[in-house]
């Protein structure tokens, strides 16, 4: 007769004098790991011997899922739109590093970049789990070059595209290839995207709408053949307007087939969205909020010139401008400095602020099977931290990976 006894012997972690983000609450509860994975404790102690080979006191601190971040064009000193000889080797700095910010899985994104940069930059970048090693790669963010001259921001105009009217080939054409990739932002008011957003969509790859010109109208055709994201909400769009009110009308449209949510991303670092704006759109719509870094080469570096793709970008304080003007290229924040922001500038709750860099992109990107969450049976990619969101430490699949202060 079979057992109901679990055949893994694997040791058992039970993490306790911890608060654990659960169903959107914080609740005063032991979280339990073994093999990498969330356990079920009822299931334990009903099935097996109900103990923990090793127990780990947190010391009251907040247990949340790991971040993710859906839009990081490189950081400390590394840039993904740069090619090199050895691209895993910056991909690695880069991954490695943001595990001291939270930071357990992300999308390494690329700005509007010549075909040559992609075909020899995408093939290096593959999927990847994280580990002590670094945040784990979900597969990249293609930030252009299908966007709008007008609202290009820092992606140099010499290399935006339009669709030839062939489909998917047209990326095919310019990237190379689209293995690996999570999430492409194109403009959708450029004729013939509608084909272009089913067809990524129907390959199970996430569209975003950025960078763009369109109406609400345009926004909505593209969301109804699929776009789910909207590329740093109010950067590099039409301002809001009472009559048109462009893609940050999709915040509220009634035109979202139902059972559907429009995710945006906000830059949260206190530059690129004021906070008045960053409450109005958390208000308007909380469930879909995002919190991604946009960050760049010069995250972690002192002021000075740096490189973005193809552009060099001068940092003065936290503002990073193409070099020359003031139009801002991306941020220098990190995750956790933008969880902590968003919350003093939205008075949102504790447990939004982390759902918006956990849950929510797990959502956006269809992964909350496995991320995003500490649902029984979720790996166990964590962080820990004090009452007012400074990172203590950061697990992945059950594994210390990062600590303050060592």
């Amino acid at each position: 007769m079979p057992s109901n006894k679990s055949v893994s012997d694997a040791p058992i972690t039970q993490f306790t004098n911890c608060r654990i983000l659960r169903d959107h609450t914080l609740n005063r509860e032991d979280l339990w790991v073994r093999e990498g994975k969330i356990l079920d404790p009822e299931k334990l102690f009903f099935d097996e011997h109900g103990f923990a080979d090793e127990r780990v006191d947190c010391e009251g601190s907040i247990i949340a899922p790991g971040f993710i971040d859906v839009q990081i064009n490189g950081g400390f000193g590394v840039d993904f739109s740069k090619p090199s000889d050895d691209i895993s080797a910056g991909l690695s700095l880069v991954s490695k590093r943001i595990l001291e910010h939270g930071v357990t899985s992300f999308c390494p994104t690329l700005v509007t970049s010549p075909p040559a940069v992609y075909h020899k930059v995408l093939p290096q970048i593959q999927v990847q789990d994280g580990g002590p090693h670094g945040a784990g790669v979900l597969g990249l963010h293609l930030e252009g070059p299908f966007i709008s001259v007008e609202k290009r921001g820092a992606h140099p105009e010499k290399y935006l595209q339009t669709f030839q009217s062939r489909g998917i080939e047209d990326l095919i054409e310019t990237y190379g290839s689209l293995n690996h990739v999570s999430m492409v932002t194109l403009a959708p008011e450029l004729a013939d995207s509608q084909s272009v957003v089913r067809e990524l969509c129907q390959r199970g790859i996430t569209v975003s709408l950025g960078h763009s010109v369109a109406n609400l109208s345009q926004a909505e055709d593209a969301v109804q053949h699929g776009a789910s994201f909207i590329t740093h909400l109010f950067n590099a769009m039409l301002p809001f307007h009472h009559r048109d009110p462009g893609i940050v009308g999709l915040l509220t449209s009634d035109q979202v087939p139902a059972g559907r949510t429009v995710f945006y991303g906000m830059i949260a670092d206190g530059i690129h969205t004021n906070p008045a704006a960053l409450r109005i759109a958390h208000r308007a719509h909380p469930s879909g909020l995002v919190l991604v870094t946009d960050a760049i080469t010069a995250m972690g570096l002192p002021p000075g010139r740096h490189s973005l793709g193809q552009q060099v970008i001068e940092i003065q304080g936290l503002h990073a401008y193409v070099a020359g003007t003031k139009t801002l290229s991306g941020s220098i924040a990190t995750m956790d400095m933008c969880v902590r922001h968003f919350k003093q500038a939205s008075g949102c709750s504790t447990e939004e602020a982390l759902e918006a860099a956990s849950l929510h992109p797990a959502q956006l990107l269809n992964i909350t099977n496995k991320k995003g969450t500490l649902d029984h049976g979720s790996d166990a990619d964590l962080v820990l931290l004090d009452d007012d969101l400074n990172l203590r430490s950061t697990y992945i699949f059950g594994e210390e990976v990062w600590r303050k202060g060592v």
